[in-house]
């Protein structure tokens, strides 16, 4: 951040300048009108995992923006008040709807009332600090679009609710597993190649879902059970993308110094 003659944005994407990061760019835009003094905002984002394949890429970007515009600028907006500028910013742009809520508490949590983090409720699943997520990112399928397909918001909606109080009552990681599953299923959005690798991990004692929306498998291991699911994974490994093995994070999104 610098000052300048007007208020600007550039915002680089692993390195690359990029002007399709809308949702980062009306996170920047709503900090940019609650400050008085015209600055230049210089915004770097790195990230990990593959964009658009549902590991929720789109709502981390902008918490993560939220939180470090809030410092830079001064504003001393509370956590909650910084990241609800982020989840406002993403239903906007149709990239995600409860992502941001779920990043701001971390941990495995579910969203038993929906909204911005201070309005939407989570009660989180209980989960051992040896357990690991697993993924196999396939390809990105589009939250936008399917966000404004009617038929599948009818279904997501007829589903959703029940498997959510279903698993409030339960709130297990393999109840988990298995609820988030049966959604992927009853919503018809597990392709043809999604549906052959949950099969194969079945037959091995591996309970995975799908991310949604995104085409990548993923389950809730232990550590040191992950390998054995990691081996299956590597059989239908893409390549544009790695099989990853994640720690979880109970803390939620926050700025490190």
């Amino acid at each position: 951040m610098k000052k300048a003659a007007r208020k600007s944005i550039k915002i680089r994407i692993n390195g690359k300048l990029t002007e399709t990061a809308e949702v980062s760019k009306s996170v920047a835009d709503t900090f940019l009108s609650l400050v008085s003094t015209k600055c230049h905002l210089d915004i770097a984002h790195e990230i990990d995992v593959p964009v658009g394949c549902g590991l929720g890429s789109s709502g981390a970007g902008a918490l993560s923006l939220a939180l470090a515009l809030n410092e830079a600028l001064g504003l001393r907006l509370s956590r909650i008040e910084a990241a609800q500028i982020a989840h406002v910013a993403e239903v906007k742009h149709k990239t995600g709807l409860g992502t941001v809520i779920g990043e701001t508490f971390g941990g495995i949590e579910i969203r038993v009332k929906p909204g911005a983090p201070g309005i939407g409720k989570v009660k989180h699943v209980a989960v051992d600090d040896d357990c690991v997520v697993a993924c196999l990112p396939l390809g990105p399928l589009s939250t936008r679009k399917a966000l404004s397909d009617p038929k599948l918001s009818k279904l997501i909606n007829e589903h959703g609710g029940k498997l959510v109080d279903e698993l409030a009552t339960e709130p297990r990681v393999n109840k988990f597993l298995e609820l988030s599953r049966s959604f992927a299923e009853s919503t018809s959005l597990t392709s043809e190649r999604v549906r052959k690798i949950l099969t194969d991990a079945d037959g091995e004692g591996f309970v995975c879902s799908m991310a949604i929306f995104g085409e990548t498998v993923f389950s809730i291991v232990r550590q040191d059970e992950a390998e054995g699911l990691l081996k299956i994974f590597r059989k239908y490994r893409q390549p544009k993308y790695d099989v990853i093995n994640a720690q979880i994070d109970f803390k939620g999104a926050r700025i490190l110094r």
